[in-house]
């Protein structure tokens, strides 16, 4: 499971313990059994816990709640995440800059 996928199953479930897997992975665009086997690595690690309860269909569910390490770990994914997404950002500005140079230099060359 890469970093990104960990953080948004971390998220999700932060906003809404109760989601059943069906939704989860339809929040994050991925098949049911990717969602199962993420949620099972959360859960194998300890940054998940799950508890079951009986839903209002009277079928047995589970609340997804993080733990005390599932905090941290999403804390420090955050943190890469934001440092790797502000390297992407600084790159781009310098390409834009750079584009903005060679069109103005062509339309000078134009005129």
């Amino acid at each position: 499971m890469n970093d990104e996928m960990h953080l948004k199953l971390l998220k999700a479930l932060e906003n809404n313990p109760t989601a059943t897997q069906r939704e989860l992975s339809r929040e994050l665009g991925v098949s049911l059994g990717k969602a199962n086997y993420c949620l099972k690595a959360l859960v194998d690690k300890g940054a998940v816990k799950a508890n079951n309860f009986k839903n209002s269909k009277n079928k047995l569910a589970y609340a997804y709640l993080l733990t005390p390490s599932g905090i941290e770990e999403k804390t420090r994914l955050t943190a890469r995440f934001l440092k790797r997404k502000m390297a992407e950002y600084e790159l781009l500005k310098k390409e834009i800059e750079q584009l903005r140079q060679e069109v103005a230099t062509a339309q000078s060359t134009e005129n």
